[in-house]
């Protein structure tokens, strides 16, 4: 039923496919043997004019057929396509002609009746009108299933030949999962070690000057010692939670990104404006990315850009949510230092894009796209 509610449509389309098809003879005969002359060795790399036409005309092939065309179809692939087009082309062609010929034939019946002329020698009384309406209904019938078989097989030698193979597509996908697989191991690795690194360098050896100084103080009840002392221990709590929320923001469970990325601003040494556009949380997953984006960029800025100040923003955009840093640093950032490339494989776990641009004298803008939904 649905096909007969878009019965002129589906004319339309079988007819393009039909003209579609005659341009495409046309272009054969009057460019195939240059296409031919280049496919031959050493017969260049096929970038011609005549083989950009061939890839235009399959990808109007692919837009009226709704196929998404391979990015990588060369000129031999869209030309074969061209060649294999016209038998169709010729088959809705006929199909035509014979809905035409039908049309034109009930049309001529119905003038005989009204005028009560004779019809091919035969009157056309009520019985003769109806059975031939009945053989023209079976007829309408089959042409209407005849135009529907030309635009399926139309689509189907599209996906066949121009649309990218899912197999190369799947193998793809793979690669890009066990790449991003390894990128998580190796940032989790140099997570851990980055903390062992802290703890032992930081931390470890201001606990150490720390008893050192507790016991001199018993040594000689020196009260200033202990005054000392009790600095030193407030800067080494100090640490230590820096070293845990670098680690994991446990308030991120509690308070949402927002508040989390507050404290970001509160703690850093460069003046930080944090916009947060939500309607609601994102998931868990979502959250922990967008946070250690903002964290890293935030202290890269702080650290080697010479900012001055540094805007964060996180908005939704249809499923997607978008972090976008910007500071006023000096730039020349890297995407593929040890940081960036640390997020770069993180966002990457989530499906999501991180883009860097941080042309020399500044800005530097880090965009992250991760996926929501």
């Amino acid at each position: 039923m649905g096909h007969i509610v878009r019965f002129p449509l589906l004319l339309w389309e079988v007819l393009l496919g039909t003209l579609s098809a005659l341009a495409g003879l046309v272009f054969l005969v009057t460019c195939g043997p240059v296409l031919a002359w280049q496919a031959r060795p050493g017969g260049g790399s096929g970038t011609s004019k005549a083989g950009a036409l061939a890839v235009r005309m399959a990808r109007f092939e692919a837009r009226r057929l709704r196929v998404d065309m391979d990015e990588g179809a060369d000129a031999g692939r869209a030309t074969a396509y061209l060649a294999a087009r016209i038998p169709l082309g010729v088959l809705g062609g006929l199909v035509l002609s014979l809905l035409e010929l039908g049309a034109a034939n009930g049309i001529r019946l119905g003038w005989a009746w009204v005028r009560n002329e004779p019809f091919d020698g035969m009157l056309p009384t009520p019985p003769l009108i109806a059975y031939i309406g009945l053989i023209g209904i079976v007829l309408l019938f089959l042409e209407i299933s005849g135009l529907v078989g030309v635009r399926a097989v139309e689509r189907g030698l599209a996906r066949r030949m121009l649309a990218p193979d899912p197999t190369v597509a799947l193998r793809r996908r793979i690669e890009e999962l066990a790449e991003t697989r390894a990128g998580i191991v190796a940032a989790v690795d140099a997570e851990r070690r980055r903390i062992e690194r802290d703890l032992h360098d930081g931390l470890q050896q201001r606990l150490v000057a720390l008893s050192m100084l507790i016991g001199r103080a018993r040594r000689g009840g020196r009260t200033e010692l202990l005054a000392q002392a009790h600095e030193d221990a407030q800067r080494a709590l100090a640490e230590l939670r820096e070293v845990a929320w670098r680690a994991y923001p446990s308030g991120l469970d509690t308070l949402g990104l927002a508040d989390a990325l507050a404290g970001v601003a509160e703690r850093s040494s460069v003046p930080v404006h944090v916009r947060c556009d939500l309607a609601e949380r994102p998931p868990m997953a979502v959250e922990t990315a967008a946070y250690f984006v903002v964290s890293e960029s935030v202290t890269n800025a702080a650290k080697h850009a010479a900012a001055t100040g540094v805007s964060v923003e996180i908005r939704r955009e249809g499923t997607m949510i978008v972090v976008r840093i910007e500071d006023d640093g000096c730039g020349g950032a890297v995407p593929t230092g040890g940081g960036l490339s640390g997020l770069a494989r993180r966002v990457a776990a989530l499906d999501g894009r991180l883009g860097v641009d941080s042309p020399h004298g500044g800005p530097t803008v880090i965009t992250a796209e991760l996926p929501c939904g």
